[in-house]
């Protein structure tokens, strides 16, 4: 089924409605199939476009409108209603919850709310089957120690997710607010940074939004880290919030790169993302750091389950720890290992392009084709077994004897 969401929309004031539509279309998840102004025809209107969700305003005419929701829960069951309103009347919101409204919401529309609301109606209608996510899957990258490799990680993901499927949206964001390079990475020079969002969080729009963000030539968008140091005051976990609660509206994929600090910012990424990738070396420092990190964030709730142990540059020593040690060490398992590649590596960083346009076939590259498969449930064989797919590529790696 399409992440795509087809919605009508029913509203008698002009002003109103035109809102509504202005926050519909910025939303690259929505398609606005019909819109009208009077509740007599809209039955009709449902009945010749089919869409996934109908939009009801009551203010026009409260018995009109129940009425329609009645009729269309009877007539169009599988089409989802959401009905909004200015009034909070309690009366009325149960009159509409009991004619059949999934969601109600007060006018002047909020966008967070009608965000929340579409995810809600999205999760209900299309449900999670096998390892299928619905909605924005947000992964933060962040290292375990400084040097680990978490931007190049992140980077190189975002990329290939982008690559991999046309339909696929995908953005980054630098949270590394002092010392983020993801723009230097991808060779951009952008007009914004996550600074003019966040001091403009009140009145933030899907349009500001998206001129904020700069678009790669591999279809990657990047929303980088401030210009200025002292700018990084400006963002705040609460702006941070309104932002990333727009970004999983337009984009099917956010890639959080995270600072080594871990800061109110950098822990409320993790607290929004799907996904926590602790990105570590075979080394000692880099061990321990994860052991230590693991037990610090097991104490928040809702983070050590997602927590994922990402082993970067494979094969860079002859002396490094085993992988056996190391996973014996942090008491849990490595979910995907990522060979050494050192001069394919520095040419990538050095030419602003990311691996999947330099060295498409490169062993690395493919590393992270597969563990963008793995991340989204895409790879066939790593659906029944977590380990299946990072065996399959360190068997592919160890033959090639690339990257060591």
């Amino acid at each position: 089924m399409s992440r795509v969401l087809r919605i009508a929309l029913v509203d008698s004031s002009d002003a109103s409605r035109e809102a509504a539509k202005q926050l519909l279309l910025g939303m690259d998840t929505i398609w606005l199939e019909a819109e009208s102004s009077r509740y007599e025809f809209f039955g009709e209107i449902i009945n010749q476009t089919v869409p996934d969700i109908s939009m009801v305003s009551l203010d026009g005419n409260p018995e009109k409108a129940i009425a329609l929701l009645e009729s269309l829960n009877a007539a169009s069951p599988d089409c989802a209603l959401l009905a909004m309103s200015a009034s909070t009347d309690g009366q009325m919101i149960l009159r509409a919850m009991r004619a059949g409204a999934k969601e109600f919401l007060t006018l002047p529309l909020n966008v967070e709310d009608l965000v929340a609301a579409i995810e809600r109606i999205r999760s209900q209608k299309m449900g999670t089957t096998g390892t299928t996510r619905n909605g924005c899957q947000t992964i933060a990258i962040v290292g375990a120690t400084g040097g680990a490799g978490a931007t190049s990680i992140a980077v190189n993901l975002g990329s290939v997710l982008t690559a991999e499927d046309d339909h696929r949206m995908v953005a980054l964001m630098d949270l590394d607010l002092s010392l983020g390079v993801a723009d230097v990475f991808l060779d951009a020079i952008p007009d914004y940074t996550i600074v003019d969002l966040a001091q403009n969080v009140s009145g933030l729009d899907f349009a500001l939004l998206k001129r904020s963000l700069t678009k790669h030539s591999s279809g990657l968008y990047l929303l980088p880290r401030p210009a200025q140091l002292q700018d990084a005051q400006f963002v705040t976990p609460e702006s941070l919030q309104r932002i990333i609660g727009l970004l999983k509206a337009t984009f099917t994929h956010l890639i959080l790169d995270l600072s080594k600090s871990y800061q109110s910012v950098d822990l409320k990424a993790m607290e929004l993302a799907d996904d926590i990738l602790l990105v570590t070396q075979l080394d000692l420092p880099g061990l321990r750091n994860v052991v230590r990190l693991i037990a610090s964030l097991e104490q928040i709730d809702g983070l050590n389950e997602k927590i994922k142990v990402i082993v970067n540059r494979v094969g860079l020593e002859d002396g490094a720890i085993s992988m056996k040690k190391a996973q014996g060490t942090i008491g849990r398992e490595i979910f995907w290992q990522i060979p050494n590649s050192y001069r394919t590596m520095v040419e990538v960083r050095n030419s602003g392009v990311p691996l999947i346009e330099h060295a498409a076939k490169a062993t690395i590259t493919q590393s992270f084709l597969e563990l963008a498969r793995a991340l989204t449930g895409d790879a066939s064989d790593h659906a029944g077994d977590d380990s299946s797919a990072k065996n399959r590529w360190l068997a592919f790696w160890q033959k090639s004897k690339i990257g060591t």
